[in-house]
């Protein structure tokens, strides 16, 4: 289904260089799904979040992430603008899909850290956001980068301010708030059917290991070194 979307939505994108470059992260990590399929599967839930993540990504490169026509799309179904009736000035989908970044893949995210690093309690809530803001970090040094780079209309496009000098810090504020709402969400729905939530969650703010690290765990090493 995906990739039959991408390929309805790669026919005469409004700019193919930038639909390349937008697409290059994004097939990266379909590619790394279909490789960890058989040896790690996701949940159908985590699929199926990155799956709507990925089509709102595709819609994103096929226009130009400034330049999805949904005000358009709006005033056929309503005869309204969605921008008139929010009071809004620029082409807002690019916040949506930072928004959707945290939001839907926030959950995939814990499910990594809580079969693998066997994250529990407040850690099982708290990594998972933490990753969604460093990773939302790195992408906007990447289109920085990017934009630096190829310069002209395509680095224009594929950074996507539309003139805010703020919207890399509001993209990444957006990012945090929908990974936010996820694990909320999350924390009360196990909370709810969990009967060992709390306990769990006390167990994973408790200390493990009393003895400090730094020059106190050196010497011990080399004390037992020697």
């Amino acid at each position: 289904m995906l990739v039959a979307i991408g390929i309805a939505l790669g026919i005469a994108p409004y700019d193919r260089s930038d639909w390349l470059l937008e697409n290059s992260l994004a097939a990266g990590a379909v590619l790394l799904l279909v490789v960890t399929w058989r040896v790690f599967p996701l949940s159908k839930l985590s699929y199926s979040l990155i799956f709507v993540f990925l089509v709102l990504h595709e819609i994103g490169a096929h226009y130009t992430y400034s330049e999805v026509p949904y005000d358009e799309w709006f005033r056929a179904l309503t005869g309204h603008t969605l921008n008139g009736v929010l009071g809004l000035e620029r082409n807002h989908y690019d916040r949506l899909v930072h928004f959707c970044y945290g939001l839907l893949l926030a959950y995939p995210m814990r499910e990594l850290f809580v079969r693998i690093a066997d994250a529990r309690g407040f850690w099982g809530y708290m990594l998972p956001l933490d990753l969604v803001m460093s990773t939302s970090m790195v992408y906007e040094l990447i289109e920085w980068g990017a934009a630096e780079a190829f310069g002209g209309d395509l680095g224009v496009a594929y950074l996507g301010t539309q003139g805010d000098p703020w919207d890399a810090h509001k993209d990444m504020l957006l990012a945090t708030c929908g990974a936010v709402l996820t694990m909320l969400v999350t924390a009360l729905i196990h909370r709810s059917l969990d009967r060992d939530f709390q306990r769990e969650w006390a167990e994973s703010l408790a200390v493990k290991h009393p003895e400090p690290l730094g020059e106190v765990l050196i010497d011990r090493l080399r004390g037992e070194a020697s």
